[in-house]
């Protein structure tokens, strides 16, 4: 029977101090129930991902109107599209390796955005006292990880590549917008920073076009979790692997409104000597940072959880324990047997 079919009911019945008190408790869970049924209205689910800036982006989103949803994710992967045209390092013809090969001639002007992305990747490596420096594409290069899969270069090839790492060697010109490298073969590369940037950009699309509850990942490295999906308040389930055994889950998290990003040995690496060599490259010594198996850091943007997740591997934990600015949060797994993964903050 209906909720109003009994208020009818009970209206008819003759006792009308136990009919008023019982219809105002009838009352109260008709209407309960009417607004728990909107509430319950099922949401359409769209998941879809394509290939860009050497990596997967995927996008899994609710809501009620698929052709909103499809037009929201289409317009986020057409930003990604456009990033790959401007900070790619592997296409000749992005902004990014224009200001690679001219800037060590002449000063270049590049655009507002670039600009902007290299200005904090400069203020980066000075919070992390120089963990993080995309100047490292010289030693990307010689250690084989451009590219590829590695190779361990000889001392002399390492020292001649650290001679054009630095920022010492970059000069950003914020009155003209210019970049200016101070010596031939200084490189920079994106990689620390694109994949978040390009998340971050994508949420910020889909929010433009209404979306509310959404997950954008870049490889399932760098994830942002955009309100929570039905039935789960606490926002998007997100695993993170076990770096000694990456085919389980060795903590998990919920992303509402936040980020996690994760730098581990297991992504690209190679074994020489007895020892396993990872891309993550420690610019100050030009050896691959030892110490760490695995950090993932939590953040409001993407683009911070990425970047800071290359000084807490490079600089270890205590080092991260006193210097990771609030509300950032670490997740680390050392090269330890005796210790096990714990949270620093």
């Amino acid at each position: 029977m209906s909720c109003w079919r009994c208020l009818v009911a009970l209206l008819l019945t003759h006792n009308c101090k136990k009919r008023c008190k019982n219809l105002c408790i009838l009352v109260s869970l008709c209407f309960a129930s009417t607004g728990a049924t909107a509430a319950e209205k099922p949401f359409l689910r769209l998941e879809e991902s394509i290939e860009a800036m050497g990596t997967t982006y995927s996008i899994v989103l609710y809501g009620e109107d698929r052709y909103q949803m499809r037009n929201a994710a289409e317009q986020a992967f057409e930003e990604v599209r456009r990033l790959d045209q401007l900070l790619s390092n592997y296409r000749p013809e992005s902004e990014w390796s224009m200001m690679n090969r001219l800037a060590a001639q002449q000063p270049v002007k590049v655009s507002a955005e670039l600009f902007q992305l290299l200005s904090a990747c400069q203020e980066w490596w000075r919070l992390s006292q120089g963990a993080f420096d995309i100047s490292v594409g010289a030693l990307m290069r010689v250690w084989g990880f451009y590219k590829g899969t590695g190779r361990l270069p000889h001392r002399a090839e390492i020292r001649q590549a650290l001679e054009r790492v630095g920022w010492r060697h970059v000069r950003l010109d914020p009155q003209t917008g210019m970049v200016h490298f101070l010596r031939s073969g200084v490189e920079l590369d994106p990689g620390g920073i694109g994949k978040g940037y390009a998340v971050d950009r994508m949420v910020s699309i889909l929010q433009h076009n209404g979306i509310r509850q959404a997950m954008v990942s870049a490889g399932g490295s760098s994830i942002y979790g955009l309100g929570a999906p039905p039935g789960e308040p606490r926002g998007w389930r997100v695993s993170i692997r076990d770096p000694r055994n990456p085919d389980s889950t060795i903590e998990q998290v919920f992303l509402r409104n936040g980020s996690l990003s994760t730098s581990g040995t297991y992504e690209k690496f190679f074994r020489a000597e007895g020892r396993i060599w990872s891309h993550i490259m420690d610019p100050r010594t030009g050896y691959p940072a030892q110490g760490m198996l695995s950090v993932s850091v939590l953040a409001p943007k993407t683009v911070d959880s990425e970047a800071w997740t290359k000084p807490v591997f490079i600089n270890g934990r205590r080092w991260a324990s006193k210097h990771l600015p609030a509300p950032l949060r670490a997740f680390v797994c050392e090269d330890n047997t005796n210790k096990s993964c714990e949270w620093l903050q």
